[in-house]
């Protein structure tokens, strides 16, 4: 029996494309960056310092020894608790103005062993991967800001799984493993291809570039080919990781006369190009339907910043209830094709895109089940990373790489056996209230929902940029699998509920509640998304009717200066407090300072 091809993902090709690194450049990028330095140092209080980590060190003392007070102070019983099953204090992990938590959090014996394992799993997956072009990976953080942030993804990770336990800590795991390998990959390749950095002339010919609304499905037709998600790892995911990491960029095109009241995701965008933080890659660039202007703009100067970089824009009709729109969509789709045949060489495979889309299909499955159960009374996948992995696998992955179907594979038998054994995703005082995230969420508060319900008990099963379009592609017809692909990417995320009429968002969301028996409504209110605005009061009044609580939240997206964490945290305790009576799960949650670092 002939042994099964392990189908390797992205190609090893792309990794082993030559180099043509510009020394001579590289060395007077690095005197800049030392002259920058060594002002940086001459500038720096060091008598200040010296006193500042003396006071850290006496902070540690203090902590260490009211902690262990506290633990003392417990009966038996208590102590065996925490032993076994961890702390309850999270509040503690917190430090004023620190980059990370003053220590990792204690979770019981077996889920501390298990989250140390995770931990050195992801060190061992990222040196491996940035081994593969070291030079060049090395060389991007001199250029680029935005890449010192991304040594901060461990800390990312702990407090995204803050609170959690057993199953639902294993899952989170897995799914967040899954993300960063995405993460480390790309950043490798960008790293590799960049004209300032690895300048790989042969990788660049095999990059596609998206803007940060085009889904990937399109790739899986060009084998061959590597789709990038352009804006995502300089400002998109960065901002999720360093809350702070965006501030420059939006500083920057707010001085060249953009309105402040422009939503961040564009103005950062925008702000990247102005001061140049983008790398110099890709053969061309697709860009498609926005859900608003201001990203639609961001689009068009991308276009102008690079006017060497063929683009196309896939254009689909708004009103995508309306199947006589369809085929405006299904012949944009078959333009872009073309435009990225011709512009690359490769030719479009169907066979490469039908076994895709099934992979793609499967884990629509998957993420289906995951549904049934989080519906029903005892949810099992909750919290940010599993939020985070849907729009990934939704939007960036779209079934092109294998490995996901395994995670998702893996990710599902533990969610079943977890539901067969009566298990909890977290400890019962945290299990109190069910709730629904509706708009769209702060990104430099991506953990938000890991604190509603470690410090309130909410437990947030859904949000609304994961309830897109989940009707199987067609993986036969040639004609109805455009068709499909057409609605697909007419119902990407954020697009399907600000687009097409207010009932997208409005009536959709009593609908969820009703379906996944929801008693609260995060709703987010972007102070600068004007799409959202206009139904603000529609949403408002017929909560009200529906006897719903409602928790608005006020926030920026990529912008902290705004609103700030401890603000958005403000307004859920006051509602807690004000009109539902509660009391903390943990009080330690309620204040501390975290607007100054990540």
């Amino acid at each position: 029996m002939a042994k099964k091809e392990k189908i390797q993902y992205p190609n090893p090709e792309f990794f082993r494309c030559k180099d043509e690194i510009n020394w001579k450049a590289q060395w007077e990028n690095l005197k800049e960056v030392g002259t920058i330095a060594w002002d940086m140092l001459k500038a720096t209080d060091w008598k200040q310092f010296g006193l500042d980590r003396v006071e850290d060190a006496k902070a540690d003392g203090k902590r260490v020894k009211e902690e262990f007070e506290a633990f003392m102070a417990l009966d038996a019983e208590n102590k065996k608790d925490v032993i076994l099953n961890g702390e309850r204090r999270l509040g503690r992990l917190y430090r004023k103005g620190a980059m990370a938590t003053v220590r990792r959090e204690w979770r019981g014996i077996k889920d501390t062993a298990y989250d140390f394992y995770e931990w050195a799993r992801m060190w061992g997956m990222l040196l491996m991967t940035f081994s593969k072009d070291l030079i060049p990976a090395l060389n991007a953080t001199l250029y680029y800001r935005w890449m010192v942030s991304y040594f901060c993804c461990h800390s990312f990770m702990d407090k995204n799984t803050m609170g959690m336990r057993g199953y639902n800590l294993r899952m989170s795991h897995e799914l967040i493993y899954c993300m960063y390998r995405f993460v480390a990959e790309t950043l490798v390749l960008l790293a590799k291809c960049d004209s300032k950095n690895g300048n790989s002339g042969a990788l660049n010919q095999r990059l596609i570039l998206f803007d940060e609304m085009t889904m990937g499905q399109l790739m899986a037709g060009f084998p061959d080919m590597l789709g990038i998600p352009y804006q995502l790892m300089p400002v998109f995911l960065l901002s999720m990781l360093d809350q702070l990491s965006c501030i420059p960029y939006i500083d920057a095109v707010e001085s060249y006369g953009l309105p402040s009241d422009t939503c961040p995701v564009p103005t950062s965008e925008c702000g990247a190009l102005v001061v140049d933080a983008l790398p110099h890659i890709g053969s061309c660039f697709i860009s498609s339907s926005m859900p608003c202007d201001g990203s639609t703009m961001a689009s068009s100067y991308m276009a102008r910043r690079f006017p060497e970089l063929p683009t196309f824009h896939l254009c689909f009709p708004t009103q995508y209830l309306d199947e006589s729109t369809l085929q405006c969509g299904v012949e944009d789709i078959k333009a872009c094709i073309k435009f990225v045949e011709e512009q690359t060489g490769t030719k479009w495979s169907w066979d490469a895109y039908f076994t895709a889309m099934k992979r793609f299909n499967q884990e629509t499955a998957y993420e289906l089940d995951k549904w049934d159960i989080n519906k029903t009374n005892r949810p099992q996948l909750l919290g940010p990373c599993y939020e985070l992995f849907r729009k990934y696998n939704y939007e960036m992955d779209g079934g092109l790489d294998p490995r996901v179907m395994t995670t998702c594979e893996k990710v599902n038998k533990l969610l079943t056996k977890a539901y067969s054994s009566d298990s909890l995703a977290w400890p019962k005082d945290k299990m109190k209230y069910r709730a629904i995230i509706w708009s769209c969420p702060p990104h430099f508060y991506a953990n938000f929902s890991n604190w509603l319900a470690n410090c309130w008990g909410i437990d947030v099963l859904v949000e609304m940029e994961s309830l897109n379009f989940t009707k199987p592609l067609e993986t036969e017809d040639k004609e109805e699998a455009l068709r499909d692909l057409a609605r697909l990417y007419e119902r990407m995320v954020m697009r399907r509920h600000t687009n097409g009429g207010y009932q997208n968002v409005v009536d959709e969301l009593w609908r969820q509640c009703e379906a996944w028996n929801a008693n609260f409504v995060i709703m987010y209110q972007h102070v600068a998304c004007k799409n959202m605005a206009t139904v603000q009061g529609i949403l408002d009044e017929q909560g009200r009717e529906r006897g719903l609580h409602m928790i608005w939240v006020e926030h920026d997206l990529m912008d902290p200066r705004t609103v700030s964490r401890s603000s958005m945290r403000a307004k859920v305790t006051e509602y807690m407090r004000t009109v539902i009576g509660a009391s903390p799960v943990d009080p330690s949650l309620l204040e501390f300072e975290d607007d100054s670092c990540m």
